[in-house]
């Protein structure tokens, strides 16, 4: 069990800064080691305690960095290797609307399993990327998975969570 101290402090330094700062510190010991983090902020105490400006504020700001990265390396929002302007604008809007949809999936499709904080990554291909034959009929689509495919139950359960939405009202 690691065991975790918040301390608030002002701090000014010799040159730098041209006025006192609030400096929260959070110290803390990991098996690997002592980890001690400081964030400068112009927030007052009455804005944001120590614990809320480091666990709420400062690390949902690198959470939001994580989705960025995500977004460039799992879907692919940093290939922008065409000649043309538009040509890459329309390939960042395939990034932003294929990360929508899979933030839409992991929100309400994969509520409640283990899978519900998966990377993008992790959903294209557990999810996404699998063989399948697909059957059209007049009234029916139907989707024959393969008996070999090892997350038939976690697509059965998104299937059932994504059937339980309720519809939403059209407009007009």
């Amino acid at each position: 069990m690691t065991e975790k101290k918040s301390l608030a402090l002002r701090y000014r330094t010799l040159k730098s800064w041209s006025c006192q700062r609030r400096v929260v510190a959070k110290a803390e010991h990991l098996s690997k080691g002592e980890n001690p983090r400081f964030v400068v902020t112009n927030l007052t105490e009455d804005q944001a305690d120590a614990r809320t400006l480091y666990e709420d504020l400062y690390c949902q700001r690198g959470e939001m960095e994580n989705r960025i990265k995500e977004q460039q390396l799992c879907l692919f929002a940093d290939r922008t290797s065409c000649a043309t302007m538009r040509a890459n604008q329309l390939r960042l809007w395939f990034s932003s609307v294929a990360y929508v949809l899979l933030a839409a999936l992991r929100r309400h499709g994969l509520q409640g399993t283990d899978h519900a904080k998966a990377r993008c990554d992790t959903i294209r291909v557990k999810l996404l990327k699998i063989g399948a034959q697909v059957r059209v009929t007049c009234r029916k689509v139907w989707l024959s998975l393969s008996e070999a495919y090892p997350y038939r139950e976690l697509f059965g359960q998104v299937w059932q969570n994504l059937q339980d939405l309720p519809p939403r009202p059209v407009p007009g």
